[in-house]
């Protein structure tokens, strides 16, 4: 039988601001990927989510990006390798600290937005953030883009890996997401969606956005949480899995 992780980007609401329905898609969900303050996030967000992820048995991952609040992390900026890892490090310490006092285990890391599709193509980057994690806990998981320079990155530093892949977005022939500001990069029919969930799922391809049939190795999907449609999104792709004899587990 096929397993896959279901994932979701979590904890994003901070001071005054809430975002996501965190709280309502966490019991659907098998792990979470928390903000740790630079894109979103805040301390009280991030013990409240790291409580939640405890309460539902959820495993938990630190979701770092880069320090761009106003950008929400989708901005690229001109960083360094070892800008990189500062950021990622002091990320994942801030998440871990809140994770030992709730007792319960930090299990992954997965970058956000811009450091994420950086690091997809740049290796540079992507060794930077598998030092970070090293330098925290050699023992966590990088989840990264399916067939990305991060994957690759993590093998060659002796790290465990899972390859990521998403439930509503678009994919170049190469493997990469399509940009968020070209048409057609996000997936808004839900049953599209779905149905190309459960086929890389279960056959290891996806049709890309030229037509193209790649392959791809998917070990997690991600869900967002923040659309007004994202509960239903969930329950109908565990549905959908359960009825395709997909076992949801995570990492």
């Amino acid at each position: 039988m096929p397993k896959i992780d279901l994932n979701c980007d979590l904890g994003e609401s901070f001071g005054a601001y809430t975002i996501g329905m965190d709280e309502a898609v966490i019991p659907y969900i098998t792990s979470a990927n928390i903000a740790c303050g630079y894109h979103a996030g805040d301390p009280l967000v991030m013990e409240k989510t790291v409580a939640l992820c405890k309460r539902y048995g959820v495993s938990v991952g630190a979701h770092p990006g880069l320090p761009d609040l106003i950008g929400f992390g989708r901005r690229r900026m001109d960083v360094t390798p070892g800008e990189a890892k500062a950021y990622v490090q002091y990320q994942l310490g801030a998440l871990k600290a809140f994770c030992d006092g709730a007792g319960i285990p930090l299990r992954h890391v997965k970058a956000h937005g811009a450091l994420y599709n950086m690091a997809a193509k740049d290796p540079g980057l992507a060794h930077a953030i598998c030092a970070a994690i090293q330098a925290v806990d050699p023992n966590l998981i990088l989840l990264a883009l399916s067939g990305s320079e991060m994957i690759r990155a993590a093998a060659e530093m002796g790290l465990s890996s899972a390859s990521e892949v998403f439930a509503d977005r678009a994919y170049q022939r190469d493997g990469s997401l399509v940009p968020r500001r070209q048409i057609g990069a996000m997936i808004e029919d839900e049953e599209t969606a779905v149905s190309r969930v459960v086929r890389m799922a279960s056959e290891g391809r996806v049709t890309a956005i030229d037509g193209t049939e790649i392959p791809i190795q998917a070990q997690s999907v991600c869900v967002h949480g923040d659309g007004p449609q994202a509960l239903a999104f969930v329950q109908k792709i565990r549905r959908r899995m359960a009825s395709s004899g997909i076992e949801v587990c995570a990492l």
